[in-house]
């Protein structure tokens, strides 16, 4: 498995500290965030999944913890929007450049508004996607709002 992706190369260009954990990814969990963070050995709320959703047909990232579900009311009102929705794999995979268990918010082949959770906010560090299947990311929240230009909202229902 490579350690260096579209991720890790953002990460490192925009000066973030970080670190790299790879684990055994299986296609056939039932929730690919909470198997990470099982396969790792954290707490699934330091274990940050990557959704991409359509807010008034225009897609963003959104960011929240693996035992977490993303309330779409609250999606919409983070980004001062009306309708938010899950984007389909499809087309998350074809904006990002990544795959369906492998999609980063770091390095997407199109950079989109992207929100984090405010809880996961709290945290002295937390493992985002690094751009592939079985590949997290350790880093400071705050570096990846920065890095990413991201907000930080209540997200989760």
């Amino acid at each position: 498995m490579a350690k260096t992706t579209r991720a890790t190369q953002f990460l490192e260009k925009a000066g973030v500290a970080f670190t790299t954990h790879t684990y055994d990814y299986d296609p056939n969990a039932e929730r690919i965030g909470l198997q990470a963070a099982e396969a790792i050995g954290e707490e699934p709320h330091r274990v940050l999944k990557t959704l991409m959703a359509e807010l008034d047909g225009k897609p963003v990232c959104v960011v929240v913890p693996s035992d977490k579900e993303v309330s779409m009311k609250r999606l919409a009102a983070a980004f001062g929007g009306k309708h938010a929705a899950m984007m389909k794999p499809t087309m998350a995979e074809k904006l990002t450049g990544y795959v369906v268990g492998g999609i980063s918010p770091f390095g997407q082949k199109k950079q989109v508004p992207t929100a984090i959770e405010a809880e996961a906010m709290t945290e002295a560090l937390v493992y985002m996607n690094g751009g592939q299947r079985g590949l997290q990311v350790r880093l400071s929240p705050e570096a990846a709002l920065k890095a990413l230009g991201a907000i930080s909202a209540p997200l989760v229902a």
